[in-house]
């Protein structure tokens, strides 16, 4: 199976995953990226009846209105039951690495306020060790270079920043929807995870990194391309 078709086996998985869980009231917190997008296509399309979303990202907000999906900001309401995503890798532990489409710090806070967050990916997002990706890190524009001199200070040439820029030829930074900017981190590999998001996020001028560790995911449903389904639950 091609990697689209995994996205949207995958996606109706997380469907009958979270069904029993979605009440008529339910707010639901909903991520953003490829396989993101398909699931709020096959969710808007499920009959699976719910209040609204809380979204991670504006592009994720104006696909679920475009279907007729209630956006709420997450201050307006009192928590969430459920949060799906993907990722951009993944362990068996379900530590993450996300941040590939720059809404590491929503998708952060979203999570944070669900009591369920599934994880959707195709199995080619499974990964032994964090890090081959590529780490983003948002961060406040005018910090942005002390930001790099001191993840060279502290990891040399396995710790090289790159600033994101945007998709064209205008060679501008890619902005957020916070209005900041990310340095994209090549070259560290995690051993810790926890660790090394509790070091990140002591960085002045840092507003995330996109180490989901502390707050991982509690279920993985994994498209592999035999068309097998795997779930993986978070270790207690």
């Amino acid at each position: 199976m091609d990697q689209n078709a995994l996205k949207e086996k995958v996606s109706r998985a997380a469907l009958e995953e979270i069904r029993g869980d979605v009440r008529e009231d339910s707010v639901l917190g909903i991520g953003t990226g490829t396989t993101a997008d398909i699931f709020i296509d096959l969710l808007c399309n499920s009959g699976i009846r719910f209040r609204g979303a809380v979204s991670s990202s504006e592009r994720s907000a104006e696909r679920l209105a475009r279907q007729g999906v209630k956006i709420f900001d997450l201050n307006d309401v009192d928590g969430l039951e459920l949060y799906i995503d993907g990722a951009d890798e993944i362990t068996e532990s379900l530590h993450m690495l996300k941040g590939g489409g720059g809404a590491l710090t929503r998708e952060k806070i979203v999570a944070s306020a669900a009591r369920r967050f599934v994880c959707i990916a195709d199995g080619s997002k499974l990964v032994p060790k964090l890090g081959k990706f590529g780490l983003p890190i948002e961060v406040i524009p005018m910090a942005r270079a002390q930001i790099e001199r001191t993840l060279l200070q502290l990891h040399g040439a396995a710790g090289k920043p790159d600033i994101r820029l945007r998709q064209g030829a205008d060679g501008k930074p890619f902005t957020t929807d916070n209005h900041n900017q990310i340095l994209d981190v090549h070259g560290l590999f995690f051993d810790s995870p926890v660790t090394m998001e509790e070091h990140l996020d002591g960085i002045v001028g840092t507003v995330c990194n996109g180490l989901f560790a502390k707050r991982g995911a509690d279920v993985l449903l994994l498209a592999r391309e035999s068309g097998d389904i795997a779930r993986y639950l978070r270790p207690v």
